[in-house]
């Protein structure tokens, strides 16, 4: 009678020699790959810490755009022709009259007839024109104490302008003396006291301006 054999494979026993040297270099990596992150810690503690945002944009969707209108083509109708009806005017000759001969009017002689009136007048002019000469009536004249005291002297040119009865009704200083005291008193006393023959013109007085000088003299008091 045979026999079979079976054969059994034999484990291999591991190496503790070179276990021990895997796992001193395992260690030996990790503990330096811990100390070159030691001082990047902080860092990654705060990332991993800190909140993160999540910006998120709304987009505004496009402007909707309006379709054109339909456009409705029409058949194109050619229009008729028109023609105007032209009436024409007949002229018709009619006859002239003869021209009217025109006779003077016959007028008779009244005897309540009336002598034509004479045109109107002009009325009288009331204001004589420009600048006139005038006689005088009154002309009194005070030298200002001031002016004695302070030797002032010298001629006002006024123009005065003097109503129908010689009157002067205004006075307006044309030329200065060079003294306003002996203006104010020429101007003053002129229209106070002083008289004019008026102006006239066709027999009737009126209005008028003239110049009047007013001499202020030491020598003459």
């Amino acid at each position: 009678m045979s026999s079979a054999s079976l054969a059994v494979a034999r484990r291999a026993h591991p190496d503790m020699v070179r276990v021990a040297a895997l796992s001193a270099a395992i260690t030996f990596n990790l503990a330096a790959l811990l100390f070159a992150l030691r001082p990047l810690a902080p860092q990654i503690a705060a990332v991993l810490e800190s909140p993160q945002t999540t910006t998120i944009d709304f987009l505004t969707p496009p402007p909707k755009v309006q379709q054109p209108p339909d456009i409705e083509v029409k058949p194109f109708h050619k229009p008729l022709p028109v023609t105007a009806s032209v009436h024409k005017l007949v002229e018709h000759d009619e006859p002239k009259a003869p021209p009217a001969t025109s006779t003077p009017p016959v007028t008779e002689p009244s005897h309540n007839a009336q002598p034509a009136t004479p045109p109107s007048t002009l009325p009288p002019p009331t204001m004589a024109p420009g600048v006139v000469s005038l006689a005088y009536r009154s002309a009194p004249l005070k030298f200002p104490v001031q002016a004695v005291r302070m030797h002032m002297q010298g001629t006002v040119l006024l123009r005065v302008l003097v109503d129908e009865t010689g009157k002067p009704v205004d006075v307006v200083i044309e030329r200065s003396s060079g003294y306003a005291v002996l203006d104010k008193s020429a101007r003053d006393q002129v229209l106070a006291t002083w008289q004019f023959q008026p102006a006239v013109i066709d027999g009737h007085a009126v209005k008028a301006w003239a110049r009047v000088p007013v001499d202020f003299a030491l020598q003459e008091m």
